[in-house]
């Protein structure tokens, strides 16, 4: 049981590395057509982007079902994989998008500086020249401020900083 939950904290620890390089290599690269949806307004309760969950959670089942087949610990990685998918849910398309009817805006903490971090992602047009691609971990604002404007050769408006989406 202690090698399971601690193959479960390994997993959901290890997925914001992989959900980073995915976002940045794959969502911002040849997968930007299913990703675009997240950088444009949305027209509804669904965004092709969301096909990208779908992959991830396939991707889990099966590793459940695996490790209940006797692949044992399979099944304790796809836990863990759902375990970061509903962090995902809960800050990224609920705090962060509103896509769920909570509409608190945080004011300070670890809450806040995802946050910021999220909308200056979002500050940029198209797929090139974005910062912070974790889900989870985000650097500082000052941080990602300076490197938006060695990005962008100069400093950016102040509408320039806010979410496209």
């Amino acid at each position: 049981m202690l090698l399971d939950a601690l193959v479960f904290l390994v997993t959901l620890t290890l997925m914001e590395g992989f959900a980073y390089v995915a976002h940045k290599y794959v969502m911002h690269g040849w997968g930007w057509g299913w990703h675009r949806s997240h950088h444009e307004p949305r027209g509804g309760w669904f965004e092709k982007n969301d096909l990208y969950a779908l992959v991830f959670a396939g991707v889990a089942i099966l590793l459940i079902w695996l490790g209940t087949r006797g692949a044992h610990p399979l099944e304790w990685i796809g836990a863990g994989m759902t375990g970061y998918g509903l962090l995902y849910f809960l800050v990224h398309d609920g705090l962060v998008h509103k896509r769920w009817p909570l509409r608190y805006v945080p004011r300070s903490g670890y809450l806040k500086r995802l946050y910021q971090a999220h909308r200056m992602h979002h500050a940029v047009d198209g797929k090139e020249r974005c910062v912070s691609f974790g889900f989870l971990y985000a650097p500082s604002a000052e941080r990602l401020r300076r490197e938006l404007r060695e990005l962008h050769g100069g400093p950016l408006r102040r509408e320039d900083q806010s979410p496209r989406s």
